[in-house]
């Protein structure tokens, strides 16, 4: 099968490379490595590459003219910096516009939109349903959302994933690498009073490969996750019992102006309608991402929050 991957040196898009190379599928990658790294993809076999922007609509074109991707996986995102409004319009609204559009001209069988679960914004209900209204109210949050609704609009036959905080290979967002690097390094920690889905990289992955194989039918918005939330603290202490540390007490400060107190993501229909549930159980979870990192080490750390400054 030929795939186009936006984003495809991310966290998400580098695992599915991983994933489907060995299977034999044709892949192209369009990644402008704002926050992904071109090293993961250099020498791979199967595998094209077009370093640029999906807001450029000449490249983005010309992308989908040579390669005719039969599948798109749009997973490009714009998260690095909360106050750059500008970059996250150019990528997550005009690049999902332009995808969306070229898709449709060049006869892609579907499109793939991996989308924040941030699109429920402060949601009024655990765990949050398919049809939950959209409140997002972040600039990463409104303009994912609003990407969102354009690719809704296209003519082509649209997945687009609600997805929990997925762990895997190279994660660089969130508590847990945080946690992991603080440690390591001897650095005080504090966790924000809130609480969150997570999901094992696998089950991401084995949703993925029913994604890209489903028929035509289905299309709409599906959420992808466990249903249960576990609190930031929770994460805190696997981390440090992990690296043989006694958790201790802990500070607990409110959750951000910018941040969800509680999320999780039911997913109920994605099980009904393509027979997948979640397998990894959230201690595994984390257990997992911990020992990548221990043989890994990890990276700079991201976050689409702003930063806390009496942290």
């Amino acid at each position: 099968m030929k795939i186009l991957i936006t984003g495809g040196a991310g966290c998400l898009g580098s695992n599915l490379i991983e994933h489907w190379l060995p299977d034999g599928h044709e892949l192209f990658v369009i990644d402008n490595f704002v926050t992904g790294k071109p090293d993961l993809l250099s020498g791979l076999r199967g595998l094209s590459l077009c370093e640029g922007t999906i807001a450029d609509a000449k490249l983005v074109k010309q992308c989908f003219a040579d390669f005719r991707p039969e599948v798109v996986v749009h997973a490009a995102a714009s998260y690095k910096d909360p106050d750059d409004w500008e970059e996250d319009n150019a990528t997550n609204i005009l690049g999902s516009i332009n995808v969306a559009r070229a898709a449709l001209e060049f006869k892609s069988r579907r499109i793939i939109n991996l989308q924040t679960a941030l699109c429920f914004g402060r949601a009024q209900e655990t765990p949050v349903s398919n049809d939950h209204p959209l409140a997002p109210f972040s600039s990463y949050g409104i303009t994912k959302t609003a990407g969102e609704q354009f690719m809704l609009l296209s003519q082509v036959p649209l997945l687009s994933l609600r997805i929990a905080n997925v762990t895997g290979p190279r994660l660089s967002i969130g508590p847990i690498p945080t946690f992991y690097k603080r440690l390591k390094a001897g650095q005080r920690c504090f966790c924000s009073d809130t609480a969150r889905d997570f999901l094992d990289m696998s089950d991401f992955l084995s949703f993925m490969d029913l994604a890209i194989a489903a028929s035509e039918n289905k299309t709409g918005v599906f959420n992808i996750a466990t249903g249960k939330a576990h609190t930031i603290k929770e994460v805190y202490e696997l981390v440090a019992r992990h690296l043989g540390l006694e958790p201790g007490e802990v500070r607990i400060v409110p959750a951000a102006a910018d941040d969800v107190p509680v999320l999780a993501l039911d997913p109920e229909q994605t099980e009904q309608v393509f027979g997948w549930k979640a397998a990894i159980d959230f201690e595994e979870t984390i257990s997992r991402q911990l020992s990548w990192y221990d043989e890994h080490g990890v990276s700079e750390v991201y976050s689409h929050l702003k930063k806390v400054e009496s942290a």
